[in-house]
């Protein structure tokens, strides 16, 4: 790895832990909290591709694990990658991988709504896809339940939290692009 790619990873890892700072919203009936962070695998992704959008993740992630205070609300710790709602965050590294890998193979033609329809596919629907079953599994409740319980009233803000990483996505490719355009394949 080039010594700016380590920078990059650092980069956006300390970014994810700037998201955790802003005031989480709870939801008294469900207690789960609406945070920003949640937005950050869509801008790692899609801003840094899928290896260093994943390693970003994973650094991010070990920092919490060793105990540092970065997710949301001051938590960090081993705690928080045990209970009900750790599936979305094993998610948020799924989500960076799968942003970053659209992301580098839509280089040529991204646009605000590819960039948008990758950040809700992978941002949304793959975070979801994690969290949710380890969300049922966890606290008893089928698939629907859970969906109900811990996802449903999150889509509208995540899909705002999607539109604004792709307008992000968008501009930092026009300004200064990080993912290099894949090379058209050879035929053997």
């Amino acid at each position: 790895m080039a010594t700016k790619d380590i920078v990059y990873v650092a980069l956006f890892a300390a970014l994810m832990a700037v998201l955790g700072v802003f005031p989480p919203l709870m939801i008294p009936a469900l207690g789960i909290p609406i945070t920003a962070q949640s937005m950050g695998p869509m801008l790692m992704g899609g801003i840094l591709g899928a290896r260093r959008g994943g390693l970003s993740m994973l650094l991010f992630l070990t920092l919490v694990a060793v105990g540092l205070p970065l997710l949301s609300g001051g938590r960090g710790g081993l705690a928080p990658f045990v209970g009900p709602w750790s599936g979305f965050i094993y998610g948020w590294v799924a989500a960076s991988l799968v942003i970053g890998w659209l992301t580098e193979r839509c280089w040529n033609r991204l646009s605000f709504p590819l960039a948008f329809g990758i950040a809700v596919l992978g941002g949304i629907g793959v975070v979801y896809l994690v969290g949710v079953p380890w969300y049922s599994a966890m606290s008893g409740m089928g698939l629907r339940e859970a969906f109900v319980g811990s996802a449903l009233a999150f889509i509208p803000g995540d899909l705002i939290k999607a539109g604004v990483a792709a307008a992000v996505i968008v501009t930092v490719r026009r300004a200064y692009p990080l993912i290099a355009p894949r090379a058209a394949s050879r035929p053997v």
